[in-house]
């Protein structure tokens, strides 16, 4: 019986960087000239760093443990900016819970 190729399936760039990979804290600000991506303050999230359970809380689940951790995220504006623009419908973004930003939104209009 022949022993498969153990490199089969594994590309020449396996390793990443981690600061291309996002690593909360780590990204460099764009240089000037340079496109910052839309999503790119996700990679300074807390929540990133955290239990993505405690931001999408079952029906009824309490949101105090997410709500603690963003009050203390540097991006919580950014995040909360892209959940209104995106009509983000469940769990909290930038420290508010679905019905906390539709409350925003009504008042927004």
């Amino acid at each position: 019986m022949a022993i498969p190729e153990y490199r089969a399936g594994v590309p020449d760039d396996w390793f990443v960087d981690p600061v291309n990979l996002g690593v909360p804290g780590v990204r460099q600000p764009a240089a000037e000239g340079e496109d910052d991506t839309q999503l790119s303050w996700q990679t300074d999230a807390l929540c990133a760093q955290t239990d993505p359970e405690a931001f999408f809380p079952e029906k009824g689940g309490s949101t105090r443990d997410a709500k603690r951790i963003c009050t203390s995220c540097d991006v919580k504006s950014q995040c909360l900016e892209y959940a209104l623009a995106n009509d983000e419908r469940f769990g909290i973004w930038g420290g508010l819970s679905e019905r906390e930003r539709r409350k925003l939104r009504k008042r927004a209009v």
